[in-house]
């Protein structure tokens, strides 16, 4: 019995110094440039994640797991619907962040949640749908993850749910109200916050990106990154892998200009 009870126990520790061993090779060594990933379906990912796109990552660029770990990003990077996450903009987004400045390390933290309209995300809001409470969820996760760097932006994908009816008219005051609790909870008031575009396959969602595009002269600070030209992934709602990468990169493009324009 003592040598079965031996033998188990060494098994676990070997078990326990490969997990650490392989944590302490994916944990970055140094403090993080850390964005946020906020909004519904389409800021999850919903692409389908292809032989083409399945390696995609970058050694620099880190993602905030569900128990709060950091590994090296990979798709799909949300999990508040694993069966079918898939390819969203985040990781396009913070491998681009990582392109355009070498020194730095990236760190994505994944907060979206798919199917969400815009008043779940206020305090105490319950969705569901998921069983979360997506604002109060995430503002415990930017908690966490502040501890391991600086949070330099967000990045917001969210309508799809407020698009119809009387709902995008408050959509614009809405928003405006979330950026500023975000800003609040960062401790930036400047903290660069770029929104994308809907889909533009859907005419309804039309009615959101209308207000969308008043956010820049609104609030300082903030862009938006249009969606022209990309495509759904055949169900008139979710983008395909590569239009979701691509809105990954035209964040990026986004996010650079405003930060540069925040540091003149």
């Amino acid at each position: 019995m003592q040598k079965i009870v031996k033998v188990i126990l060494i098994c676990l520790i070997v078990v326990v110094n490969t997990a650490m061993r392989l944590f302490a090779q994916d944990a970055p060594v140094q403090k993080l440039d850390i964005y946020i990933l906020m909004g519904q379906s389409n800021m999850a990912g919903r692409g389908p994640i292809t032989d083409a796109i399945k390696d995609e990552h970058n050694d620099k660029v880190y993602m905030f797991t569900k128990d709060r770990q950091w590994v090296i990003a990979k798709h799909p990077l949300h999990f508040d619907k694993p069966s079918v996450a898939g390819v969203g903009p985040g990781l396009t987004f913070g491998i681009e962040m990582a392109k355009a400045n070498s020194k730095v390390k990236i760190g994505l933290v994944p907060c979206a949640v798919g199917g969400t309209p815009i008043e779940h995300w206020e305090p105490g809001a319950y969705d569901a749908a998921t069983k979360t409470h997506p604002w109060d969820d995430a503002v415990e996760r930017i908690k966490a993850a502040m501890k391991y760097g600086t949070i330099k932006g967000v990045i917001w994908h969210q309508g799809e749910s407020n698009s119809g009816g009387d709902k995008p008219k408050k959509y614009l005051a809405q928003l405006s109200e979330l950026i500023q609790r975000v800003r609040t909870l960062i401790g930036n008031p400047d903290l660069p916050f770029i929104v994308g575009e809907l889909g533009r396959y859907r005419p309804v969602y039309a009615n959101i990106n209308t207000e969308l595009a008043k956010l820049p002269a609104t609030i300082p600070f903030t862009a938006v990154a249009t969606t022209e030209g990309l495509v759904h992934k055949g169900d008139t709602t979710h983008f395909d892998g590569p239009s979701a990468q691509e809105l990954g990169r035209r964040f990026a493009v986004k996010m650079i200009q405003v930060q540069q324009t925040k540091n003149k």
